[in-house]
């Protein structure tokens, strides 16, 4: 069906304009188009029309159960954590042998520290319910004892693991029948829609390709994806011959092969980002500047052998050693792709990501969960944390994401954060950061581009308010989203 969408604007001052679409693209845009028996015509009445938008960094199955679980993300010590855990576990507490999982716990400024016997002692009636509390940034987890003794980490000081230690305690919880996971992505998939995503780089663990093939043969059909692939599943990817780009037959052009993923760092929160400096109060820890988790003589023989079969490296680095390190390797390599979160940068970095090639994929709503976090464990280093507007200036070239569940899968939310720099009427951080609208919109796309052109997909948002004018982006109202020329989303 072709579909007219009547007096739409399409940039910051343009006059209404009509705009056909036909057999998925953008077929016509001109100031008046007379409409032939048997298209749909919507008038939208000078609202504004932009390409759909893309989410460049998401754990798609996290942020679903995220949906479903405990929410710790508003609890400001250990104490407030263990007493929401107690109240879920006298309400509503899991069937069978199922652990209870909670979401969100942020526990880097807490005055106390989660230790298993708080969670013990604040429900001591279903003390042999085992609890796994996830933290925000997906970097650690907080358990009970009944979880410790569950998972073989009954010895273990404080139950709360870190990094590789807990990573198959997130495999396990995340374990679900696949027809319960695929019902609640449906949803999640909606809601993305609604806020106007037409797409995503998916960035599950280890490798969500088939389920994504499956969800979409069996009618969600809300948003493209492309799956990245982690080095558990490298070999594999290779030996299906695919290439980053490549769009996988049978699903209508809606999943292709994602980048080749690897995380050689930590985090902020979990004080596990590399970095040149120490921690403040981790001077005599194990790791005082963080962890490094995959080191330059194992990182570059891994990006070699993705690049080398067509997989684009995507490489997640947020201390500034650890960005250091990983431009190193594309240099060495020779590689294009993105380095993932580049949150802390050596001044002498800026100038590298377009020297090189490299995009820099960064997610701008963590600067605002995280700006007091780096107060205080990057003091004196924040001029060059989430250092987007230094990067524009130095000619790298930036797409946005959430991290989802980290940050809310909302493409307002991001640009609003890349914008505005503030959050909940608190003062700009750091404003000299700040990127255009246009150019925050420009990389919440696919293509780079924040205007709509004749031939283009027709993967698109109808928007309420001009986006442009910069207020309210976080709420910014869509009335519409449409994908290759069909509604995925239409207000009432």
């Amino acid at each position: 069906m072709n579909t007219l969408l009547r007096s739409a604007r399409l940039g910051r001052n343009a006059a209404p304009y009509d705009v056909l679409v036909s057999a998925g693209r953008v077929a016509r845009v001109r100031e008046s188009i007379t409409a032939e028996p048997g298209w749909e015509v919507v008038d939208l009445d000078g609202r504004f029309v932009l390409p759909g938008l893309w989410d460049h960094h998401v754990h798609f199955d996290q942020w679903t159960l995220a949906r479903e679980r405990v929410d710790l993300s508003g609890a400001e010590s250990a104490a407030a954590t263990a007493r929401l855990v107690a109240e879920r576990l006298r309400t509503r507490p899991p069937e069978g042998e199922l652990p209870l999982v909670g979401y969100g716990f942020r526990d880097a400024m807490w005055a106390d520290r989660p230790h298993r016997d708080l969670l013990d002692a604040a429900a001591p009636d279903v003390a042999h319910v085992p609890v796994v509390l996830i933290s925000g940034d997906l970097h650690s987890c907080w358990l009970n004892s009944a979880a410790a003794r569950r998972y073989g980490w009954a010895d273990h000081a404080s139950g709360v693991l870190r990094e590789s230690e807990w990573q198959p305690i997130l495999a396990d919880v995340n374990r679900l029948p696949p027809e319960v996971l695929d019902a609640w992505a449906a949803k999640s998939a909606a809601a993305a829609a609604a806020r106007g995503v037409v797409g995503l780089v998916e960035l599950e663990a280890p490798w969500p390709l088939d389920a994504w093939i499956r969800r979409v043969r069996g009618g969600n059909r809300a948003l493209r994806v492309a799956c990245g692939v982690w080095p558990s599943h490298l070999e594999e990817a290779i030996e299906r011959g695919l290439r980053s780009g490549e769009v996988i037959h049978g699903t209508d052009g809606l999943v292709e092969m994602g980048p080749f993923k690897v995380i050689t760092d930590g985090s902020l929160n979990t004080r596990t980002a590399y970095c040149h400096d120490p921690y403040p109060g981790l001077e005599g820890d194990a790791h005082p500047h963080g962890m490094l988790l995959v080191p330059p003589e194992e990182l570059v023989p891994l990006m070699e052998r993705a690049w080398g079969a067509g997989l684009r490296p995507a490489v997640h680095a947020i201390g500034d050693r650890a960005n250091s390190l990983a431009l190193d390797a594309f240099e060495r390599v020779g590689a294009r792709g993105t380095i993932e979160h580049a949150q802390l940068l050596d001044e002498a970095d800026l100038g590298r990501f377009a020297a090189l090639g490299v995009v820099a994929s960064v997610q701008p709503e963590h600067a605002m969960d995280d700006r007091d976090v780096a107060d205080h464990h990057w003091a004196g280093r924040t001029g060059r944390a989430f250092a987007f507007g230094a990067l524009l200036t130095a000619g790298a070239r930036l797409v946005l994401g959430s991290d989802a569940p980290v940050a809310p899968l909302d493409p307002w939310v991001t640009i609003a954060a890349a914008v505005d720099r503030s959050r909940d009427g608190r003062e700009p951080w750091h404003p000299e950061h700040a990127i255009p609208v246009a150019e925050a919109i420009a990389a919440s796309t696919r293509n780079g581009r924040a205007n709509l052109a004749e031939g283009d997909e027709a993967d698109l948002v109808v928007t309420d308010d001009n986006p442009y004018e910069g207020r309210a982006l976080r709420s910014m109202p869509v009335s519409a989203t449409m994908l290759g020329g069909r509604w995925t989303w239409r207000e009432d």
